[in-house]
């Protein structure tokens, strides 16, 4: 019968044979559904299985990891904090804005034909105008008719990749044409119309667009030296006090005007050596702490958003002091006019001038040895 002779077959195998069968990928001797090492088909030990159907005896059942969980809980946590301080540095650094006093009307209100063309792409331009009183109201430098005449004027040319900036100082003596008041000099337009008139004035003589204007109180920069811990000039570690007396200096001075307006360069130079070289502008503590000070010292055109201040300053992080370029207008002298001791710009030497701000072309201005001389390393 097949069936005997299967079992005789099977008996006259070597006692192994049926081990190796398996181990060949046979069936022989498998329980239906598992393999001879006990695991099922699929390949898994019983002995591991999670869950009720674990053999008995066997290891503990394996856990999910938690890692995965745990960390992203973590990355968003931090993700939070960090959303939180960035909220909180960008409210503070807005009330520190917030600070800074607006000029309701700074700019001159004319057709738009009248302007002058503004400077070149995202050049922009500034007036900084330099207010030289002893008490200054707490709201800021509010103009009035006839009370006060500007000290200090200034063009600052930015370049339109933030990377230079140009300061041309006007001296305030110079002979001017004044809108509605015929020739005076220059500081008469803000005795006479505040920063509007001043602004027009400035236009007038220069042929370029003036974006803003901002009115600084030099007897302020007391409070802002100290507020930064003073500032070294040619050397000379000064306080407040020392450095109010440093801008206002004329008398003693040979060159009289002009000297005392290279030396309020010297002194913007070396506030800007040592707020720009800590990375004030980059910095929301020290930043802010600035702005407050700021606030009490600068007033601006009320075009100027806080938005606006704040991409002007994350546009400066890159500029160094020495990306600043300061200089004086030509002038060829100075003469006596209606019995007033003037200035008399230099209209042939400035014009090249005003035309490489307008074009924002400063750099090779600069490069050309065409340009006034720049401020030197020491100042008298």
């Amino acid at each position: 019968m097949n069936t005997g002779g299967d079992e005789s077959m099977t008996t006259a195998l070597p006692p192994d044979a049926a081990d190796h069968g398996s181990a060949a990928g046979g069936n022989t001797g498998d329980s239906a559904g598992e393999s001879p090492a006990g695991k099922n088909v699929a390949g898994e030990d019983p002995a591991r299985r999670e869950g009720p159907g674990a053999a008995p005896g066997g290891p503990p059942p394996r856990r999910r990891r938690r890692w995965p969980r745990v960390l992203l809980a973590s990355l968003a946590a931090i993700a939070v904090l960090l959303l939180a301080g960035a909220g909180y540095a960008y409210w503070r650094t807005d009330q520190a804005l917030d600070s800074i006093d607006r000029i309701p009307d700074a700019l001159p209100d004319l057709p738009e034909e009248e302007q002058p063309p503004a400077a070149a792409g995202d050049a922009e331009v500034y007036l900084l105008v330099g207010l030289d009183a002893d008490e200054t109201p707490e709201e800021g430098p509010v103009w009035e008719a006839g009370a006060a005449r500007s000290d200090t004027m200034m063009l600052l040319q930015l370049s339109g990749d933030r990377r230079t900036a140009s300061v041309v100082s006007l001296p305030r003596d110079t002979w001017v044409d004044i809108p509605g008041h015929g020739e005076a000099k220059l500081n008469a337009a803000y005795s006479w119309g505040g920063p509007p008139l001043m602004v027009q004035t400035v236009q007038n003589l220069t042929g370029i667009r003036v974006d803003h204007v901002a009115v600084v109180d030099w007897s302020g920069f007391r409070a802002l030296t100290d507020a930064v811990g003073g500032v070294t000039v040619d050397g000379q570690r000064m306080n407040g006090e020392d450095a109010l007396t440093y801008v206002r200096e004329r008398e003693s001075l040979p060159g009289g005007d002009f000297d005392r307006t290279r030396r309020q360069q010297n002194f913007l130079r070396a506030l800007m050596t040592q707020t720009l070289s800590a990375d004030t502008l980059t910095d929301p503590g020290r930043l802010n702490g600035l702005l407050n000070t700021v606030g009490d010292v600068v007033s601006v055109d009320d075009q100027l958003s806080n938005s606006d201040l704040r991409g002007l300053l994350w546009g400066l992080r890159d500029i160094r002091a020495s990306d600043v370029h300061f200089m004086n207008a030509p002038v060829t002298g100075t003469d006596t006019i209606a019995g007033q001791s003037v200035v008399l710009l230099d209209h042939e030497a400035a014009r090249p001038l005003w035309q490489a701000m307008l074009d924002d072309e400063m750099a090779a201005y600069l490069a050309s040895g065409q340009a006034p001389a720049e401020l030197g390393e020491t100042v008298r």
